[in-house]
């Protein structure tokens, strides 16, 4: 085991924003209540567990929270919302990003629902406002437009989108250029085991344009925790939609199982979980560029993600992990 010491939270800066962030945010798509097809990805959660798990995640030094229109059509904001205000003077200088779903909508309903957006946040502000998915009646020029005219409204503070592709970011900012305005983020699926945006060029374009990647889906469902690995039979009460992935068949399995050995060799150098190695690789391995929001439905699952950002493995152990979830066949 390695000594180190513990340490504050370092924020950084989301992308071309202001915003200083901490490098994990709480991904809240778990709030969902399971309203909506959507929303049955999740069991129920009590509101007394999520107040908890927010609790947990201020208290270990995130800083912000990512929800959704789409998660629970707009629940995991209400109930996201109740729990900071329940939490008083801990929340006060808490963040939250939400997102805009865009599927057969043109972006004028960008502005048409942002008053709803704020109702079910309680009024409480946006930090950042996202387009969920590049799929829509409308250009991301005129998505951005949109975007772009709540800024001056003082109704969003920052620009982000989520799934674009390096083609459609480059127009998403183009476009914010005209108004004075840059993209701040992208939100994309990165993982030690789904390295796409490192290889589709998302990842050398964000950092052309200094925008932020955050990422989801950090830990791909509970995977990289090894847990799986541990006791395969776990796999028979995952729930939802989430049984669906073939990350869970036997064959991926033991394909992944050599990298999680060697999280698991990590994890008792650094004083640490496999999860939280994965994390960490996560948030250095591209310098300040990737922020994570891996969720939480226990509060202990919120503090095992806040220790993930309180330590770095080496630059040699981060190259070693790349190269061996490469090998164990890493999308």
């Amino acid at each position: 085991m390695v000594e180190q010491t513990m340490q504050q939270v370092q924020l950084r800066r989301l992308g071309n924003s202001d915003l200083m962030l901490s490098p994990l945010g709480l991904g809240c798509w778990q709030f969902s209540k399971g309203s909506g097809m959507i929303g049955k990805f999740w069991p129920v959660l009590s509101d007394d567990v999520i107040r908890d798990i927010v609790r947990t995640s201020l208290a270990g030094g995130i800083n912000w929270f990512d929800t959704a229109e789409i998660y629970g059509g707009g629940k995991s904001e209400e109930v996201l919302a109740e729990a900071l205000l329940a939490l008083g003077d801990e929340a006060k200088d808490a963040y939250v990003a939400t997102k805009w779903w865009p599927m057969m909508r043109t972006a004028g309903s960008i502005t048409r629902t942002i008053d709803e957006r704020l109702r079910r946040l309680k009024g409480w502000p946006i930090a950042l406002h996202q387009v969920h998915q590049p799929f829509s009646f409308s250009s991301a020029a005129a998505e951005m437009k949109e975007m772009a005219g709540l800024v001056k409204q003082g109704k969003i503070r920052h620009i982000g989108v989520s799934n674009f592709s390096a083609k459609r970011m480059r127009e998403a900012d183009r476009a914010l250029r005209e108004h004075g305005l840059r993209l701040a983020s992208n939100q994309v699926k990165y993982s030690l085991l789904d390295r796409r945006v490192e290889r589709n060029g998302i990842m050398e374009t964000a950092k052309e344009l200094g925008v932020a990647i955050i990422a989801y889906s950090p830990l791909e469902q509970g995977i990289l925790s090894g847990k799986f690995h541990a006791d395969p039979a776990l796999v028979a009460g995952i729930g939802g939609m989430r049984k669906l992935s073939g990350d869970f068949k036997p064959a991926a399995l033991e394909r992944t199982r050599p990298l999680i050995a060697r999280l698991q060799e990590l994890a008792g150098k650094y004083d640490a979980s496999p999860s939280q190695v994965a994390l960490n690789w996560l948030i250095h391995a591209n310098g300040e560029t990737v922020f994570a929001i891996p969720g939480a439905s226990k509060p202990h699952h919120a503090k095992e993600n806040v220790r993930a950002m309180t330590f770095a493995i080496s630059r040699d152990e981060q190259r070693e992990l790349s190269e061996l979830a490469d090998r164990c066949g890493a999308r």
